[in-house]
């Protein structure tokens, strides 16, 4: 087998638009859940008040349900570019206000600072892969 066809065999298909998007809502969703429902325990963790962790939680909900919608409208290609873009810059808030939580704000443990700063990489993560997905 030539070194040609074995990288075009190992190369993975990229993932839609749609696929991040709808990616990027379910695990909002999840992050939501996890913060509301165990809001008590990870505060002594994270040395992070309970009601800030709720509330974060909280406004997951609606952020996830805006992903989610965005990632099933518009045409067979791709979602519409408006609601993209406030997905994009809602993601790129919520790295901000990750930044502001552990530098600004609050003095998190080291698990606190390794949890905020790991989901905040992950939602960049999401941001860099919507913004490509919009480019191409």
């Amino acid at each position: 087998m030539s070194t040609a066809s074995t990288a075009v065999k190992l190369h993975a298909p990229a993932l839609s638009l749609r696929s991040i998007l709808a990616l990027d809502a379910l695990t909002g969703l999840a992050m939501g859940l996890l913060l509301v429902a165990t809001s008590g325990l990870l505060s002594g963790l994270l040395d992070l008040p309970k009601d800030f962790l709720f509330m974060a939680g909280v406004s997951l909900f609606p952020i996830a349900a805006l992903v989610g919608f965005t990632s099933r409208t518009g045409s067979d290609k791709k979602p519409p570019a408006l609601l993209v873009w406030v997905v994009i810059l809602g993601n790129l808030g919520w790295v901000l206000a990750s930044i502001l939580t552990m530098e600004v704000w609050f003095e998190p443990s080291v698990l606190g600072f390794i949890f905020v700063s790991l989901q905040a990489l992950v939602v960049l993560g999401f941001t860099v892969l919507e913004y490509r997905g919009l480019r191409g």
